[in-house]
């Protein structure tokens, strides 16, 4: 009986081990950590040399890593594919010590792929928009980029697999906060040798970043997954990050209260008085500028007095008081304030004053003033402040404009073209330095869709350039801009942004407003 008793305890115990496996191996897999946002508009591409939008840089971060990276609450620079770098005593050679790196596809990342990925960028034939941003700081870079000299002159140099020389124009006082940027990206030259335009198609897709692209529909979503090769690999958490092209913002910010978002990036206006009400609604003070491009090329505008027309006619605190109501700062000066720089006053509201140039150039009660088109991007916001700038010309002015609302690759294309007469535009700081801003519109500038052009203003911006950091340089920025806004009215500007993000921070750690709101998605994850 005892021994029937022990075999029954056994049968037992192994009967309960069994079941208990079988729990085991049924339990559900914890489910993929994803992140779903609205990233606004189609993408232009995903290759770095081609794109100079926002929603292609928040792609641009998913998928790709510089020598640097955006630390995600302050947006400096901190260690990426460089783990560490050191500056020469006058400043003017950086160099960067490089970590054991590879692509998506496990091809090892060396000094020499900085070296080749830059020059490709700053070829000529390549055309990149951005291509000013390393040709303005990297010596002999502008000269390359140009076509007037050939590689060897440029400022690159690799020491070994893991050791990158740069050297400088001068003492570049914001070079390696420049260089979390695109521009500075490194680029698979064995994909774009093997595949040519068709390196970021998925299936062929090589990147160095968090993430690697899954799927590209175009106008539906671009989706990518974790690069199981990324040296950082530990710290990314999300398992996916979809991104949706939705340009009306009701359609996003309703898809985010029924929880199809877990990030909107903008806030419709109609919508504004309700999302300030919200704990999820995220608003900061913001590195940006709102402004109008004009067209320097056409006949009428460029006429200076017509642009300080323009510009006066515009009662910039009535904008941000009575239509865009988040906080943005009333502007007539193009550079948003920092530490040490005063942006420049502008030629601000003064109804009389505005119509008597107007007069002066021909024009009095706006008669004989040609129609004109203010293009803009499809964007609720966009369009209420066209139609508000509509309303103040031709009450002030009496001067009639149309207004063309561009899809966003349509509308790029249109601007970086010089083919408009007065073009909506928005800059988002790249990095945290007057610079940024003013370099935009040299002469050399691939953003500079207006054409302007001023050997004195251009002769600044390379001035300060060679200037160590101090007033004395931000003293020569501040001339620089003078010359731009007050005497020459080359843009037309609005305001400076706030940032206005819907994300629910109590679900979601990782994400921190900041002054360029940039938000890696390194570390990014759902709290417990």
């Amino acid at each position: 009986m005892k021994k029937a008793l022990t075999i029954l305890v056994v049968l037992l115990c192994a009967t309960m081990m069994v079941f208990a496996g079988g729990k085991k191996e049924t339990a559900k897999a914890a489910e993929p950590m994803e992140l779903t946002l609205n990233n606004g508009a189609e993408p232009q591409s995903l290759d770095p040399s081609k794109i100079q939008g926002v929603p292609e840089h928040r792609i641009y971060m998913a998928l790709f890593e510089g020598l640097v990276s955006y630390d995600p609450q302050t947006s400096e620079a901190v260690p990426g594919v460089a783990e560490s770098w050191t500056i020469s005593d006058d400043g003017s050679v950086i160099t960067f010590k490089l970590r054991d790196c590879t692509w998506s596809d496990g091809v090892k990342i060396t000094a020499q792929t900085f070296v080749d990925s830059w020059l490709y960028y700053m070829a000529p034939e390549t055309a990149a928009e951005y291509a000013y941003m390393p040709a303005a700081v990297i010596k002999g870079a502008e000269a390359y980029n140009a076509g007037d000299a050939d590689a060897s002159t440029v400022g690159l140099k690799a020491i070994d697999e893991k050791t990158l020389e740069v050297t400088l124009v001068g003492p570049v006082a914001y070079a390696v906060d420049m260089m979390p940027h695109y521009s500075f990206a490194p680029l698979p030259m064995h994909a774009i040798a093997k595949y040519g335009d068709d390196w970021i198609k998925p299936g062929k897709f090589v990147g160095n970043g968090p993430f690697v692209l899954e799927t590209w529909t175009p106008q539906e979503k671009v989706s990518v997954v974790k690069n199981e090769n990324y040296w950082n690999k530990a710290n990314v958490y999300l398992d996916r990050v979809t991104f949706l092209p939705i340009e009306d913002t009701s359609t996003s910010y309703n898809a985010f209260k029924n929880g199809e978002l877990d990030w909107d990036t903008s806030v419709p206006l109609e919508m504004l008085d309700e999302a300030k009400l919200r704990d999820d609604y995220q608003v900061a003070p913001q590195l940006s500028s709102y402004y109008y491009y004009i067209n320097m090329n056409n006949e009428i505008l460029s006429d200076v007095r017509v642009r300080y027309a323009l510009s006066m006619a515009l009662d910039r605190q009535e904008l941000v008081d009575k239509v865009t109501r988040a906080g943005q700062i009333a502007a007539g000066g193009f550079v948003p304030p920092m530490p040490g720089y005063t942006p420049a006053e502008g030629n601000l509201y003064d109804a009389e004053t505005a119509k008597a140039l107007l007069a002066e150039a021909g024009y009095p009660d706006g008669k004989g003033f040609p129609k004109m088109t203010i293009i803009y991007n499809t964007n609720d916001a966009h369009k209420k402040i066209a139609e508000w700038v509509q309303q103040a010309w031709k009450k002030t002015l009496n001067i009639d404009v149309e207004l063309e609302n561009l899809e966003w690759a349509t509308f790029l294309d249109r601007r970086q073209s010089n083919d408009f007469e007065i073009a909506r535009a928005g800059w988002v700081g790249d990095y945290q330095d007057p610079s940024n801003f003013l370099e935009l519109v040299t002469t050399t500038s691939g953003n500079n869709d207006g054409r302007y052009a001023n050997p004195e203003y251009d002769a600044l911006i390379k001035k300060a350039a060679t200037m160590k950091a101090g007033q004395d340089r931000l003293d020569v920025l501040m001339a620089a801009e003078d010359i731009l806004i007050n005497k020459d009215q080359a843009l037309i500007p609005f305001y400076f942004y706030v940032s206005q993000n819907m994300i629910d921070l109590d679900v979601w750690e990782g994400w921190y407003v900041n002054t360029m709101d940039v938000h890696p998605y390194v570390g990014m994850k759902k709290k417990n």
